[in-house]
């Protein structure tokens, strides 16, 4: 068993305290937008398709120093950044998809996501259920709970936003952990215990695994929650129920989450790009309405990103399909942090 202790430096933050706070957006002046434009018409030229795009063929001398900056805010600072300004005004669907790709391959090396393995998804209501067992959340207009994707960094481009509601929330994996492990050192050592999580891939044992919600590798804390898919494992045969102890440190990290002292909210503008890292950040969804024109409806893109700069921690369980960064074409092998892709 690790020895629980409280972890410290910039990923531990509260929202109340950075929420005015300039140093974690990057708002893009109109050279930078322009070097933009010309990346995407150069792939549009080129006739690329999608897994060809890189920094090599998304060329942003400019741009590309700003957004390594960038990652390492993301890996070695608060773990979350706004990028603010990009043109997705007057651009078709497919412009947008390559400059989400454009801009997140200088960031890290794109994992490809779920059924098909597509270098992108877009997050928009296509009336799903969200309390089907195989749902995936960015199918529907419904909330999400607080949650860490399975890669290294989650980036979401917003092309529109919803008529009303739709807000991304985040909060600091570290903070709340510290807060455990200060009022509740009693179940922060459940939370280090493996837990069963939901692929939601089907009814088959391969569907469910465990590990634990809280590790440390290398002085590094990495937070693997996402109660929606921690509650939805319970209708495995083979998956024990929740103790009454599991079920208390749910409530108690669940409680911290939503806590306003340590929330941060952001209305996510067309042209905004979100980037966080998934091992210091959590982040959930308000629910929204839509606008009635589907040529006006919420849409942001999705992309998964893996950096060089992370390991997966030992003791999780080895993914059953390893992620692959495209990078010029060419396909190398990068696990995800935790087991098949489970949130969306």
């Amino acid at each position: 068993m690790v020895a629980i202790a409280q972890v410290h430096g910039p990923s531990d933050w509260r929202g109340g305290e950075i929420g005015g706070s300039s140093e974690w957006r990057f708002p893009l002046g109109a050279a930078h937008r322009a070097e933009l434009l010309a990346a995407v018409r150069a792939v549009e030229a080129a006739d690329l398709p999608l897994t060809r795009i890189s920094p090599e063929t998304f060329a942003l001398p400019a741009l590309g120093p700003v957004l390594r900056r960038l990652t390492g805010e993301l890996m070695d600072g608060r773990g979350f950044c706004l990028v603010e300004g990009v043109p997705v005004e007057g651009m078709s669907e497919r412009q947008c998809e390559i400059a989400a790709l454009g801009i997140g391959c200088h960031v890290g090396g794109i994992v490809p996501q779920g059924p098909g393995e597509t270098p992108l998804r877009h997050v928009r209501d296509v009336g799903v259920d969200p309390s089907e067992p195989t749902s995936r959340s960015y199918q529907h207009s419904g909330r999400l709970g607080y949650h860490a994707d399975p890669t290294d960094v989650v980036a979401l481009l917003c092309v529109r936003p919803a008529k009303s509601g739709g807000l991304s929330t985040i909060v600091s994996s570290a903070a709340v952990h510290n807060e455990i492990v200060r009022t509740r050192p009693d179940l922060a050592e459940v939370l280090y215990e493996p837990w069963w999580f939901d692929r939601r891939t089907g009814d088959g044992p391969d569907s469910f695994y465990t590990r634990p919600v809280y590790t440390v590798h290398d002085g590094r804390m990495a937070a693997n929650y996402g109660p929606d898919y921690m509650r939805s494992a319970q209708r495995g045969a083979h998956v024990p129920p929740f103790t009454p102890a599991q079920l208390e440190a749910m409530d108690v990290i669940d409680r911290l989450n939503n806590d306003p002292r340590f929330a941060l909210t952001m209305d996510l503008r067309a042209g905004d790009m979100q980037f966080l890292n998934n091992h210091a950040v959590m982040h959930s969804r308000t629910a929204y309405e839509d606008h009635p024109e589907p040529e006006l409806r919420r849409d942001l893109i999705r992309l998964w990103l893996a950096t060089e700069s992370l390991t997966a921690p030992p003791g999780q369980h080895a993914p059953i399909q390893r992620a692959r960064n495209v990078r010029g074409g060419q396909q190398n092998a990068a696990p995800l942090r935790g087991e098949e892709p489970r949130t969306g």
